[in-house]
């Protein structure tokens, strides 16, 4: 997701942060901060991650308790948001499979070429009009070192989560 200057602002004045705050959280400036909002200066992509991070809406009691189900899964599971590919929660296998944390990293750019088909067919098999609440997908390789992504199948499944958005339930069958 990508914040214009007067939504972060307004987000931050929301939240009662100061710009001081952020830019101390962030690791920049407070005059960085301050450009961020008036548009004159765009944030890096870690940047905006982080942002990302801090104004992500609380969690409900639902959001939690599925995300603790996720973390402690022993199956190779990751949850993330629909709309923003924007990984929510990741088992411990997941997690050891790609090396790093990647909490709320938008994951599409990882994305295998069998994925991104897969992707691009949601809509004609109903999947954003709840004619679908599931899918198996064939991932093929991304032939990456930092994120890998191995040839197999996944299942992918609709989550609802407290705020109206979908989540996915990412599982791996093979």
């Amino acid at each position: 997701m990508h914040y214009s200057g007067r939504a972060l602002k307004r987000l931050r004045l929301m939240r009662g942060i100061k710009q001081s705050h952020v830019a101390e959280l962030l690791g920049v400036t407070q005059a960085t901060v301050s450009r961020w909002e008036t548009g004159v200066l765009v944030p890096a992509e870690d940047q905006r991650a982080a942002l990302e991070r801090l104004f992500a809406p609380p969690a409900s009691t639902a959001d939690a308790a599925i995300k603790r189900l996720v973390e402690a899964s022993t199956a190779r599971v990751h949850l993330i948001c629909d709309r923003s590919h924007r990984l929510l929660a990741a088992s411990p296998a997941r997690r050891k499979e790609w090396r790093r944390d990647m909490l709320g990293t938008p994951m599409f750019r990882y994305a295998s070429e069998g994925i991104q088909r897969a992707e691009a067919k949601l809509q004609d098999c109903g999947w954003y009009h709840d004619q679908t609440s599931s899918i198996v997908v064939e991932t093929g390789p991304n032939g990456r070192d930092d994120v890998p992504i191995l040839a197999g199948s996944v299942l992918w499944e609709r989550v609802p989560l407290s705020d109206g958005a979908i989540g996915r339930l990412v599982t791996t069958l093979t």
